[in-house]
């Protein structure tokens, strides 16, 4: 077993040994010259619409743009680590920006390959397949191109587009993680970063729990100014190119960067609404248990039951590693690799960026950011995003083209590592410590369930008023607690106006919401399967068809890959039966909650 330090921070100098390394200087530079090459070679090649796509040149062009990004996304990734955990870092953010300058060209060039691509019909692409391996290669890189190409602008508007995005919508985000990082609030008697305010959330002492709330609500009302214009900002871009590129609402754009059709988001969001009711008798149930008629927003992380162990950062990565040894020998050992390694950077402080990720580092190593607190639920976090970095580690093989994952997909080896840790933890939980454990995977569930289809609800409604004018803070108060009232229903007596200013994804990748409820339940669906090959005596089989979905998650679409597994996206029963497998962790805790 690996010995795990308590709250660590990760490793950056296997990269470089600091911001102000020649090396790094060096490496800016000959990325600003690739960046110039291979401009050059699209001018040469011809790249753009109406131009020939030989398979010389779309060999040249593919393995050019690999090449790039194997070296670009090391030294982002390097910055971003930087970025991530001290917002006031300021050469940190100069070096972004040297970044985003250098990788501006990056942009109009996909928009040019997407064009070129979009003018082959199916002969021609299968002509291209035929005489070239590289197209092989990319096969289903080169179909979505085509798809992508009936909802392009013209090559002057793309080219825009692309080239003002930093300062448009990107800056917008920009500003948002940078300023909402240094959002502080005084709470008796000491000032708190706003992560450090939420973490309170979980704290036994409704009294705590209540005033963090309070002083947290302040906190977002005097950042609300700020929030908003970038909200405005995003969402504003994001909905006039959607108009633009012909699509036939805001959400349409989203279903093809999430490689879905419109059925199967109906009949995923159908199956969630009907389990709507289901996730208010868990939500009536726990406030039975805290003796409220009704549960306060403040009551939603309130712990319940009893943990017999003490889940300090260090007790949860060992507990993580124990149950990813216990699936397999692979998982076991790359999570004694990510901590020997010192891939996390767990505990929250002054500075860094809320909530968690995992990004690729180099090769097949992963960085991971956190801000750990002592629940199981945090250790949950931690096996979910070692689960990103696992699906990293599957896919290294691949090129960064082919690595180019939905983020319905995205989602799967992060659901199923969760739930290998919360099943784990559940199997010999009895009395107070089973309440625990139920505790934590329903709050998990209703969050990625009950208050992402709030989430979902909200941004639609958003793109909807955004088309007539920018809208005020306290209209984005309004429309956040009505989608609440629609979700949550009679369950809450207080809701969270502003969930639309905590929530970063609203201000990067358009409905950044849904695909965590597929991920949720397309795993849930997975791991059950895996659970009856385990039965069977056949995990072996399960577990190489599994990673081989994880490698493929760039190579196919959703429903494709599903089919492997004999499930049919487009039908609610597949989506029911995940959302019945939350039902019954509800039935044994609504029995051991009246128990009591």
């Amino acid at each position: 077993m690996t010995t795990i330090p308590d709250m660590p921070r990760w490793r950056t100098d296997d990269l470089y040994p600091g911001l102000d390394a020649p090396g790094l200087a060096a490496d800016l530079a000959g990325l600003r010259a690739d960046v110039a090459a291979l401009e050059a070679a699209f001018d040469r090649l011809n790249v753009r619409q109406g131009g020939e796509v030989t398979p010389d040149a779309l060999d040249t062009v593919l393995d050019g743009l690999n090449a790039l990004a194997l070296r670009l996304g090391a030294a982002r990734s390097y910055v971003s680590a930087f970025t991530t955990t001290d917002s006031r870092d300021a050469l940190a953010q100069q070096k972004m920006g040297e970044l985003t300058t250098l990788a501006l060209p990056l942009g109009p060039l996909r928009s040019r390959l997407t064009a070129w691509l979009g003018g082959l019909d199916d002969a021609g692409l299968d002509r291209l397949l035929s005489a070239s391996a590289v197209a092989r290669d990319h096969e289903y890189f080169l179909r979505r191109s085509v798809q992508l190409a009936r909802h392009q602008m013209t090559p002057p508007e793309e080219d825009l587009a692309a080239r003002l995005r930093p300062s448009g919508a990107g800056g917008w985000s920009r500003l948002y993680a940078n300023y909402t990082s240094q959002l502080t609030g005084e709470y008796r008697g000491e000032r708190l970063p706003v992560t450090a305010l939420r973490a309170l959330a979980t704290d036994p002492d409704e009294a705590v729990r209540r005033e963090a709330f309070g002083v947290e609500l302040d906190v977002w009302q005097g950042a609300e100014l700020v929030c908003a214009a970038a909200l405005n900002g995003v969402k504003g871009e994001e909905g006039t190119l959607a108009r633009r590129r012909g699509y036939a609402d805001a959400v349409a754009p989203s279903l093809v960067t999430h490689g879905i059709d419109r059925e199967t988001l109906e009949a995923m969001q159908g199956a969630v609404v009907r389990s709507l009711p289901d996730f208010r008798r868990y939500f009536a149930a726990k406030a039975r248990a805290l003796g409220k008629p009704a549960l306060d927003w403040w009551d939603l992380f309130a712990p319940l039951g009893e943990s017999q162990t003490e889940w300090t950062y260090a007790a949860g990565a060992d507990f993580v590693q124990e149950q990813f040894r216990g699936y397999s020998a692979r998982l076991g050992d790359f999570a004694a690799r990510a901590f020997r390694e010192d891939w996390v950077d767990a505990g929250p402080r002054a500075g860094k960026q809320g909530g968690a990720f995992c990004m690729g580092w180099a090769g097949d190593a992963s960085r991971i950011l956190m801000n750990h607190s002592p629940s199981l639920d945090s250790v949950s976090t931690l096996a979910h995003e070692l689960g990103h970095g696992y699906h990293n580690l599957v896919k290294a093989p691949r090129t960064p083209l082919q690595r180019e994952t939905p983020m319905t997909l995205a989602e799967t080896a992060s659901i199923f590592c969760e739930t290998i840790i919360q099943n784990a933890a559940l199997e010999t939980a009895t009395g107070a410590e089973r309440l625990y454990v139920l505790e934590t995977q329903l709050l998990g569930h209703a969050q990625v369930v009950v208050d992402i289809h709030s989430r979902f609800l909200f941004e639609r409604a958003v793109f909807e008023k955004r088309e007539e004018r920018d809208l005020t803070p306290q209209e984005l108060c309004d429309l956040m607690t009505g989608a609440q009232r629609e979700t949550y229903g009679d369950a809450l007596a207080t809701l969270h106006p502003y969930m639309w200013a905590v929530k970063p994804h609203y201000y990067s990748l358009g409905f950044y919401n849904y695909p965590y409820t597929f991920g949720l339940l397309f795993g849930l669906g997975l791991y059950a399967q895996y659970e009856g090959a385990w039965q069977a005596g056949d995990v072996a089989d399960f577990q190489r068809r599994y990673d081989d979905l994880l490698s493929a998650t760039g190579l196919a679409d959703p429903l494709t890959l599903a089919a492997r597994f004999g499930i049919d996206l487009h039908a609610p029963d597949f989506w029911e039966g995940s959302l019945d497998v939350i039902r019954k962790q509800i039935g044994a805790y609504v029995e051991v909650v009246d128990g009591l």
